[in-house]
């Protein structure tokens, strides 16, 4: 079949809307009409070149939600008409990090941002009569796509599609880096930096955890008020108006937890983050950034004395088999809140648009309807 999709053909450029030829999924694969797909910051990392991909032309996308519309063979998990979300990490139940817990480190994953299907290293998708890459295996960025069945998740059709697209990265990115990662506990003093779809994640996480304090540290003023929205019970400028805040709530004591979920990925950002931890306090890093990056600022002397711990988390450590409609039953009961993330909805020829808007800060999220 014939459709559209959102297309990088070298970093730097911004996405070319193609005509995009699309294969029948093969063995272990699904194809799927998507409902939206959320516009996440990880595929500006690709757009910029900070994060290679593996071929050229890409496809980007990795948040969505649609309908199963065709099986291939071997298919056991879904079928067609089944709703589903697309987890951005695949999980294939198998591998020693599936088996022992940690899915979202499962081997696949290694094939991320090859672009090919992982049954047999080709492409479903051709743009111009060339093989098309995927953004994590799924190019969300079209309105129909062929991924494997490890990506999707099944879900209960009460769910909204448009919403379920929010959580297969960002969401619970976020919300796992306080609750999982983190493991924050009630009557804790939390900080986020950086309030995106993952820092709303983390804010929301923080929160329905019991957080005494949750603090929001980010430069812009329209993500300040978006943080009360969610659950923040302070809203601050910078690192330093935080520390200052801190020394007053908590009586010199600081924050239990520091999550570091900006925009992009700094190891400069790493020390003066470590200074807002307590004794015995965690730091998590959840943010990506430019892959070739090494140098970490960091006082080692602060980090064994203090007792501190500093620690990375991939998909928040989550697992997309649970969490995904963990989250999604939390927000059809009221717990959760996505339909307010979502600043700004968008067509597809109008993704540039809004990837220009997330640069100014002007989206906590957008989202491509189709």
């Amino acid at each position: 079949m014939k459709t559209q999709a959102a297309v990088l053909w070298e970093p730097g450029q911004d996405w070319q809307i193609e005509e995009l030829e699309l294969d029948a999924p093969k063995y272990g694969e699904v194809k799927i009409e998507l409902a939206a797909s959320g516009m996440c910051h990880s595929d500006e990392h690709v757009r910029d070149g900070s994060v290679p991909v593996g071929m050229y032309p890409y496809i980007g996308g990795h948040e969505g939600a649609g309908v199963v519309t065709d099986v291939g063979p071997g298919v056991t998990t879904v079928e067609v008409g089944d709703h589903v979300a697309l987890g951005f990490i695949p999980a294939c139940g198998r591998c020693p990090s599936c088996a022992t817990g940690k899915s979202s480190i499962c081997d696949l994953g290694a094939h991320l941002l090859a672009g090919v299907q992982l049954s047999d290293g080709t492409a479903r998708h051709h743009v111009n009569g060339k093989d098309a890459g995927l953004m994590c295996l799924l190019g969300t960025f079209a309105p129909v796509t062929v991924v494997n069945e490890a990506s999707c998740v099944k879900l209960t059709k009460d769910i909204p599609l448009d919403k379920a697209a929010l959580v297969g990265c960002g969401v619970t990115t976020g919300w796992g880096s306080a609750v999982y990662a983190a493991n924050v506990s009630a009557g804790e003093t939390v900080v986020v930096l950086g309030m995106g779809g993952v820092g709303c994640g983390a804010v929301q996480g923080a929160t329905l955890a019991g957080a005494r304090h949750v603090v929001l540290v980010d430069p812009s003023q329209f993500k300040r008020n978006q943080a009360k929205v969610f659950g923040a019970t302070h809203a601050v400028a910078t690192i330093d108006e935080a520390l200052e805040l801190l020394q007053e709530i908590t009586w010199g004591q600081l924050a239990d937890k520091v999550l570091i979920t900006v925009d992009v990925a700094d190891g400069a950002l790493i020390a003066p983050a470590m200074s807002l931890v307590a004794k015995g306090g965690v730091c998590v890093q959840v943010s990506v950034g430019d892959l070739a990056q090494t140098d970490v600022s960091l006082s080692l002397f602060d980090l064994t004395a203090m007792r501190k711990t500093l620690t990375g988390a991939w998909f928040g450590n989550a697992n997309i088999r649970f969490d995904i409609p963990h989250l999604l039953r939390l927000y059809m009961e009221g717990h959760l809140k996505l339909d307010e993330m979502i600043t700004t909805e968008y067509t597809l020829d109008q993704v540039n648009d809004g990837y220009a808007a997330m640069r100014r800060a002007e989206n906590v999220r957008g989202l491509i309807r189709y």
